[in-house]
């Protein structure tokens, strides 16, 4: 693509603005280019017309490389070429918003809407929602309030304390160790749809933090001068792995029930919870009278809820293809030629990882900036995508595949995108794979992958035009229902900037 070479007078030296008009004059600079790109192409690009002389960027070769919207808020990626080369410096892609920057009291509000309300509200919901979350508020408003006269009375009563103030100072204690806990509980709702599509993993996860909860709550006894914050920081744990364990109950239940009748579903499960946690507080009870090490003790049964928890989640089919299982699908395609059945699909998936750690190697719905540092890899590889509604790439020094996203991609287009960048990544394994040792251990970012990524990236192309239908078939006939939601998608999309804007 040539380069667009900018006319320029010297400025003047009193034309040295403030930072403020900097961005201003940046910006104007930006929209004038991406007005010329945005006419007739010719042979030859035209000159851009000379700026005026009051800017300071006169010397800058800027170029609009891309636009991006994310959350409603636009950016605009600019580049600045190497005039003796022709091409891009290295690195040189900036990032400007074109919206003005919000003010505290909207960040403010984006801050609570993220906890107090789903993701894609109010459109993600019905119109019962604000009423009953009104109503539920303020009744545990009310609960809230009572919770800390009934603890100070159950406390005198059992003879904590039987001097009023000291008792009131127990009270308040035992309450800011549950109040802790609500905190804990409340910060980690904001994880959102990630207890719909890593709904095994977090629940794995959350049995883990109990455990680690009861574990804190053991070593007040050796340190009971710091009961306080040892007792707060316990509640926080437990209080998040309850909130796991509640967020994920219901789709678990959802898949054993046949028709309608997941109400009776979850209340036989949670009935035969609470007949095994009564018999294991008389197992525990009837031991206790032996007095046992409690170090010991506690190793054993731990051991037990965690390898009962991993089964529990293990033993649960689930139709859907998230993340995680649509990687074991696509995986088993491309080596066999078959997708898993429900089974199989189920019992390979990944179970024992965080999914709020960001180290997979597809991230499907990246932003630009993670995805291109080079505006030429981009450019070279956006002619492969022209016809479609996303774009693959690979980065050889993080070793991850991204795939972005345009504005206009519907649930098909997504579905596709995750399953290119797994095409593509099946390849670039492949072409790493055949690196010699020596290399791999000098260079890990060895550069030969740069130059391999668009022949890899048209072979990809090719395969996907021809198997993307296959698989989806294939996925069907096992029984698989595929929701580009459950694939976590991200929210940035690549969008078009009109000149007025």
């Amino acid at each position: 693509m040539p380069s667009v070479k900018l006319k320029h007078h010297s400025p003047p030296p009193d034309t040295i603005t403030s930072s403020s008009d900097s961005v201003r004059l940046l910006s104007r600079e930006t929209l004038r280019i991406s007005a010329s790109l945005a006419s007739p192409p010719d042979d030859d690009l035209p000159l851009l017309s000379p700026p005026s002389p009051d800017s300071q960027f006169l010397h800058s070769t800027l170029r609009l490389i891309c636009c991006e919207e994310i959350d409603g808020r636009r950016f605009k990626y600019v580049a600045e070429t190497d005039g003796s080369s022709g091409g891009f410096k290295k690195n040189s892609v900036r990032s400007i918003s074109l919206q003005s920057p919000q003010t505290p009291f909207d960040e403010v509000g984006s801050f609570l809407r993220s906890y107090v309300v789903p993701e894609g509200f109010p459109g993600s919901v019905n119109e019962s929602y604000v009423p009953y979350m009104t109503w539920r508020a303020l009744k545990h408003f009310f609960g809230g309030a009572m919770g800390v006269f009934t603890t100070q009375t159950l406390l005198n009563s059992v003879g904590a304390s039987r001097n009023s103030s000291a008792s009131a100072a127990v009270a308040i204690n035992w309450i800011l160790k549950d109040g802790a806990g609500r905190v804990g509980k409340m910060l980690f709702a904001r994880q959102g749809k990630k207890f719909d599509y890593d709904l095994k993993q977090l629940r794995f996860a959350g049995d883990l933090l109990m455990e680690l909860g009861a574990g804190v709550e053991l070593a007040t006894a050796a340190v009971p001068h710091l009961f306080l914050p040892l007792a707060c920081a316990a509640n926080v744990v437990k209080n998040v792995a309850a909130v796991t364990s509640t967020s994920t109950r219901t789709p678990i239940y959802k898949a054993f029930a046949k028709g309608e009748n997941i109400g009776d579903v979850t209340a036989k499960g949670e009935c035969v919870g609470n007949i095994a946690d009564l018999m294991g507080t008389g197992f525990s009870i009837l031991i206790s009278k032996r007095n046992p090490s409690l170090v010991t003790t506690f190793g054993l049964l731990s051991c037990g809820y965690l390898m009962s928890s991993y089964q529990e989640v293990r033993s649960v089919v689930l139709h859907t293809l998230n993340r995680a299982r649509f990687t074991v699908a696509v995986e088993s395609f491309l080596k066999t030629g078959r997708v898993p059945s429900l089974q199989e699909g189920n019992i390979q998936e990944k179970i024992f990882t965080f999914p709020w750690v960001d180290d997979r190697p597809v991230m499907l719905g990246a932003r630009f900036k993670d995805a291109f540092q080079d505006p030429s890899t981009y450019l070279a590889v956006k002619p492969f995508f022209d016809k479609e509604r996303y774009m693959v790439t690979y980065s050889p020094a993080k070793g991850k595949v991204y795939a972005l996203l345009k504005h206009q991609a519907n649930s098909d287009d997504i579905l596709k995108a995750a399953f290119h960048a797994h095409v593509l990544l099946h390849f670039m394994n492949q072409s790493k794979d055949g690196i010699p040792k020596l290399v791999e251990q000098s260079d890990p970012a060895f550069a030969p992958m740069e130059y391999e990524l668009e022949s890899r990236i048209a072979e990809s192309c090719e395969m996907v035009s021809t198997s993307y239908g296959i698989f989806k078939s294939r996925a069907a006939e096992q029984g698989w229902r595929m929701s580009e939601s459950l694939l976590n998608p991200g929210r940035a999309r690549l969008c078009h900037v009109n000149e007025g804007e």
